[in-house]
């Protein structure tokens, strides 16, 4: 039986594989702060093993859901009942894109926003030994939500731990809040989300508490998605129809003497330059 360090964390398994062999079947994990964070920044996991029965995707969801925004009929809603409605929408996506596996950590946002809080960097830990995937998806360090980039820091810790032959071959962290244009195209991650586009408006809009609640993350994910496919060449026709962006976050795994926060500010300092030299060459300055 796998322990959480939360007692109120939730594994649940589409296909009542017994709990173990659900996560050693692993290849794509994908680890988000909320719920339906893994549909929008891990859709390329889900896609890539969907049918495929040597590819299985495993979802993390850290937080409790407790903080969403509600209106229409949500408006009413304590945070203990959006928790019950976000959970069970999860589980339903899970059983929708066919996850090997979905955890629901329940962790406060205001409790993984504290550095010196172990208990989800266990838990993370746990699943890494696990599952052992080949490819992890996350948030990116550019995201301007605090609490998705407090999901990231102690999951890229927790991958350095593992031994370099465990480790994942591929790290993406992908947008969510805040897209990732301003990155060089030869620093972008492209992930094409072109076979089934169904399923991805289909997995968007399970998570009815918060369209219907408030926010169209349905219609806004496939502008992001179809823009980036288009916007990404100006002088191609396009080679996708749907695309998102990752940052590569594998270097930051390999070598734990990078330090974090220098490595965003290299990728934002190379973006600088780039605009600047591309200006003065027509300002002459």
């Amino acid at each position: 039986m796998i322990q959480f360090a939360n007692p109120n964390a939730d594994l649940f398994i589409p296909d009542d594989s017994e709990p173990s062999q659900a996560l050693s079947r692993t290849t794509h994990l994908g680890v988000g702060a909320h719920q339906d964070d893994l549909e929008v920044m891990a859709l390329h996991g889900i896609l890539a093993c969907y049918k495929q029965p040597q590819k299985w995707f495993g979802g993390v969801t850290v937080t409790n859901g407790a903080g969403s925004s509600r209106t229409n009929e949500y408006a009413g809603y304590t945070d203990e009942q959006m928790q019950v409605v976000r959970a069970e929408e999860q589980r339903k996506s899970a059983v929708v894109g066919e996850f090997g596996f979905v955890a629901q950590l329940g962790y406060p946002s205001s409790a993984v926003k504290q550095p010196q809080n172990c208990d989800y960097a266990a838990d993370l830990r746990t699943i890494l030994a696990g599952t052992r995937p080949q490819v992890v998806y996350t948030h990116n360090f550019a995201d301007k939500h605090d609490t998705h980039v407090a999901v990231v820091v102690p999951l890229i810790r927790a991958l350095r731990e593992l031994p370099e032959d465990e480790r994942p071959a591929q790290v993406y962290g992908v947008e969510v809040w805040r897209d990732l244009n301003w990155l060089l195209d030869d620093e972008k991650v492209l992930l094409n989300m072109a076979n089934r586009p169904n399923l991805v408006r289909a997995l968007i809009s399970i998570f009815d508490s918060q369209i219907t609640g408030g926010k169209r993350y349905d219609l806004a994910l496939e502008g992001r998605l179809r823009s980036n496919a288009t916007f990404f060449d100006s002088h191609a026709v396009d080679e996708m129809n749907l695309a998102s962006y990752a940052m590569d976050l594998k270097p930051l795994v390999d070598d734990p003497s990078l330090d974090i926060a220098g490595y965003v500010d290299g990728c934002i300092e190379r973006f600088r330059e780039d605009v600047r030299s591309r200006v003065s060459r027509f300002t002459g300055d």
